[in-house]
């Protein structure tokens, strides 16, 4: 329902709609306000009124048979007359007047609403798709039938058919809006894949007309985000080089330094120059949405194992493992996930010491998504920080300070890694010291294999 409420195309159907009804209404108000003047509804009302008379006239009183077979002759009526001395009827199937139920027609009346006034000594009634009026001629009643006994309307109900005609023009304005605003669904699915980060997707077969200018505006964009992103990338490549040349040099030069103490600290420096040049690359990497995983099918257990014998071997009493699906399979990129993973480890032992207990990691699924909790016993976040985790060189202070080596992109380049699988990195409240990571990431495919 939401759905629709939404939709362009059926809003606008509802505004016409809307505007058709009020025509409608408004046409109809107008042509009773007309038929409700005077004039009109004089005009009618002595129309009528001489009609009746003329009957009257020719049939005669006392009533003529001969004058009013003539008149049934000339006119496709039946007519019956009533009297002190005569019951004929001009068909023998003429319904008893019992079965009629006569009385005013409010269509008769000198009421607002009426077409016409009131016609004096005259009563209507309807049987068995018969219309019936009946007049008083002197002691005789005479009652005229249309259309004749015997015979009924050939032509369908009025009602119905513009109720059929009314129907008819709601869906033929309901296909028009359809086809007028068709190229929005390609417009919209062009768009997501180009939000999506395909930008060498265009959109095909649109028309010559406002909604055609507008994804021609959309192809153009694409084509000039992907200029511009293009142009970005080849400038970060070219820095990046430009950098880790004097970098060697510097490296390079510092071994001639005579102080030892001076050498290591320097070497310290050019290797976290380093390090921030090479995950200042992969950030940019992987916060562009156009940039494609290398995923595969990735058995967890083995890529964690991994993990913690490449990076952690020298502090791995202190890591604590708890895998509780051990079949566990997901389509993961593995080299981005170890780096995640990495990042997240290496700052829960950065900023805890052996006294305060293990690092803990879980790996656990669901039905749709594998889940890494890293969590550590440390002095943990404060709360007015909470909100900036995950922001580019964020350290909180003082428990996060610089000499302990971070350089604020560890978590942000872990929550890239999640964004670009499709899933998410969050601080879990741990309702004590400590800090504890939750990274969800979807499956994809059977989660559990054999």
């Amino acid at each position: 329902m939401r759905t629709l409420l939404r939709s362009l195309s059926v809003r606008l159907f509802a505004i016409f709609f809307l505007l058709g009804g009020l025509f409608v209404f408004g046409a109809y108000q107008a042509l009773i306000w007309v038929y409700n003047s005077d004039d009109i509804r004089g005009l009618i009302s002595g129309h009528l009124s001489l009609h009746v008379y003329y009957v009257k006239q020719d049939i005669g009183t006392p009533p003529d048979i001969e004058r009013a077979i003539a008149i049934t002759e000339r006119v496709p009526v039946d007519i019956r007359i009533l009297g002190p001395d005569i019951d004929w009827s001009s068909h023998a199937e003429f319904p008893e007047m019992e079965m009629l139920e006569f009385g005013p027609s409010p269509a008769f009346s000198d009421k607002r609403g009426a077409w016409v006034d009131e016609l004096s000594g005259v009563e209507f009634a309807d049987h068995d798709q018969h219309r019936y009026l009946k007049m008083r001629s002197g002691a005789y009643d005479i009652v005229v039938a249309t259309p004749p006994i015997g015979e009924y309307s050939s032509g369908p109900d009025l009602k119905v058919v513009i109720v059929f005609l009314g129907l008819c023009a709601l869906a033929a304005g309901y296909l028009a809006v359809q086809w007028l605003f068709r190229p929005i669904r390609a417009i919209r699915a062009g768009a997501r894949h180009i939000g999506r980060g395909n930008f060498d997707h265009r959109i095909k077969d649109i028309r010559r007309d406002q909604l055609g200018e507008l994804a021609g505006v959309i192809n153009k964009l694409a084509g000039d985000v992907e200029g511009m992103l293009d142009a970005k990338r080849a400038l970060l490549l070219g820095l990046s080089h430009e950098l880790r040349t004097p970098l060697s040099r510097m490296r390079l030069s510092i071994e001639f330094l005579d102080n030892d103490e001076d050498r290591d600290k320097l070497k310290a420096e050019i290797s976290e120059m380093e390090k921030i040049v090479v995950t200042l690359l992969e950030a940019e990497r992987l916060n562009s949405s156009h940039a494609a995983l290398a995923r595969s099918r990735v058995r967890v257990s083995e890529l964690v194992d991994d993990l913690l014998d490449n990076f952690f071997a020298r502090e791995r009493e202190r890591i604590e493992l708890d895998f509780r699906t051990p079949a566990l399979k997901a389509d993961l990129d593995d080299a981005r996930v170890t780096l995640m993973l990495k990042n997240l480890i290496g700052n829960a032992l950065r900023y805890s010491q052996p006294e305060d207990g293990p690092v803990e990691l879980t790996v656990d699924a669901d039905a749709t998504d594998v889940v890494f909790t890293v969590r550590d016993h440390g002095p943990g976040i404060p709360r007015e920080q909470i909100e900036h985790i995950g922001e580019p060189f964020y350290r909180s202070d003082p428990s996060r300070a610089r000499h302990t080596g971070g350089t604020g992109l560890g978590l942000y380049l872990a929550t890239l890694v999640a964004r670009a699988h499709g899933g998410q990195l969050r601080l879990r409240d741990t309702g004590d010291k400590g800090a504890c990571f939750e990274v969800r990431l979807p499956l994809g495919g059977d989660a559990v294999e054999s």
